[in-house]
């Protein structure tokens, strides 16, 4: 395509949907010692029930804040990112259900839904001022809604919390112990509260506390949502100078450009600053894994939104991610089932034909023995229930169109904030191993 053609398209882009750039107004401010000590928090293990899990074994920098798998293993697991394995002496019960999910620009103040369903929100309306599992449990003193989301993770047996009785956390969760003295947050709490060098920290970081108030574990929520925010803002990619007047994309970067923000329909849900609606949308992914479900059901299916809304409209829908970094946070989907970019793209311009011609190979899985199948849902009437709620008109693309999207989603990669700011820390004040 001629250069000419391809600023003309840009143009048309430009016109279109075009979103403003963004600046430091976007973002939540941080005090330095707040992001310090959030980021020792993020990589120490003490915040698993049994001390060898941290935030960083599923959201790590090496893997563009994600764990480079369709669905990994949290209690159970041994290893970092691909090479995570199964523990023969300990092996998990089942996969995490859902894909992990990337971290950039979690601190931009749009966010205000979190999780692939949705179910932490921010809600005025409510004494803790959040919509959450939790419901009135829910206590109040989180600052905002990435730190009300950084911490379910560690009440999840699959995740952080560790399996039933192996540990005072997993047993408080597993007694439904969440908030309160004795709960499986002030269990927590006092595990940090208890190492020296922490409370010096937190005493700097938080007035009130310098003044003798308690740790709280809103507290360690908070600066782990105030380092996440620091650490990963990705606002100096390609795009973003473009956006603030400086160099053109080039030519078929402009070209893929032009598609998204036109033909292709891609800023059809990846709208904003960010690319993304925070909407949820049926996209007809491959599901894969135990899927959502309470340990007394069988099926390996996951609803979606509906899980959270139980609304039938909402059945399969999932919250649209942004596209920071896009390029290196695979897999993609949900259930992590494409680990092949262009693939993904070619089958979400086309739902509905792209489920039915699924490759197993892209999958990312480690070898796992365990009571529920990670096919169980392909071929079967869930797998048509899927299909039906995606069903909407598709555009197949070509491969010089896919080249071209590819090339502009390359734009969006900011490689600074993918290494981080602050970094990896060499060691954390429990003394626990830090995973690099």
């Amino acid at each position: 395509m001629r250069l000419a053609a391809v600023l003309a398209l840009a143009a048309t882009a430009v016109r279109a949907e075009m979103p403003a750039p963004v600046s430091d107004a976007d973002f939540l401010l941080v005090p330095e010692a707040e992001s310090r000590l959030g980021q020792l928090l993020f990589y120490d293990p003490i915040l698993s029930g049994n001390r060898n899990i941290s935030c960083a074994t599923c959201h790590h920098p090496r893997f563009a804040t994600s764990d480079g798998l369709s669905l990994g293993l949290g209690e159970g697991g041994i290893g970092l990112g691909p090479d995570r394995r199964a523990d023969p002496e300990n092996p998990p019960e089942q996969r995490i259900p859902r894909n992990a999910p990337a971290l950039f620009n979690l601190g931009a103040r749009e966010f205000t839904v979190l999780f692939h369903d949705g179910r932490i929100e921010a809600d005025p309306s409510r004494p803790s001022g959040f919509r959450t599992p939790l419901e009135e449990e829910m206590v109040a003193g989180f600052a905002s809604v990435l730190s009300a989301q950084t911490m379910f993770p560690v009440l999840s047996a699959d995740e952080m919390a560790g399996h039933y009785q192996e540990n005072d956390v997993s047993t408080a969760v597993r007694e439904g112990l969440i908030t309160g003295e004795g709960g499986a947050w002030d269990i927590l709490s006092k595990r940090v509260a208890a190492i020296p060098a922490y409370r010096e920290m937190f005493a700097a970081a938080y007035p009130e506390i310098a003044a003798g108030r308690e740790i709280a574990f809103t507290d360690i929520s908070n600066a782990i949502a105030g380092f996440i925010a620091v650490e990963w803002r990705a606002d100096d990619s390609a795009f973003d100078r473009m956006l603030r007047g400086g160099a053109p994309l080039a030519e078929r970067a402009a070209e893929g450009m032009a598609l998204f923000y036109g033909d292709a329909g891609c800023s059809e849900c990846h709208s904003g600053p960010f690319q993304t609606d925070h909407g949820f949308h049926a996209m007809g992914e491959p599901q894969l894994g135990p899927g959502k479900a309470e340990r007394f059901e069988r099926h390996s299916r996951d609803t979606g939104r509906m899980r959270v809304t139980n609304r039938s409209e909402d059945a399969y829908a999932f919250r649209t991610p942004s596209l920071r970094n896009v390029t290196a946070t695979g897999p993609w989907g949900h259930a992590g089932a494409w680990s092949d970019l262009a693939a993904f793209l070619a089958h979400h311009a086309d739902p509905a034909v792209g489920l039915g011609d699924y490759d197993r190979s892209q999958a990312v899985l480690p070898g796992l023995d365990a009571t529920k199948p990670d096919w169980a849902v392909l071929g079967s009437a869930d797998e048509v229930a899927e299909i039906e709620a995606a069903v909407q008109p598709g555009r197949t693309l070509s491969s010089e169109e896919i080249a071209a999207i590819l090339a502009f989603l390359d734009t969006l990669s900011d490689p600074a904030a993918i290494k981080g700011r602050l970094g990896v820390p060499g060691t954390v004040p429990s003394g626990l191993p830090v995973e690099r």
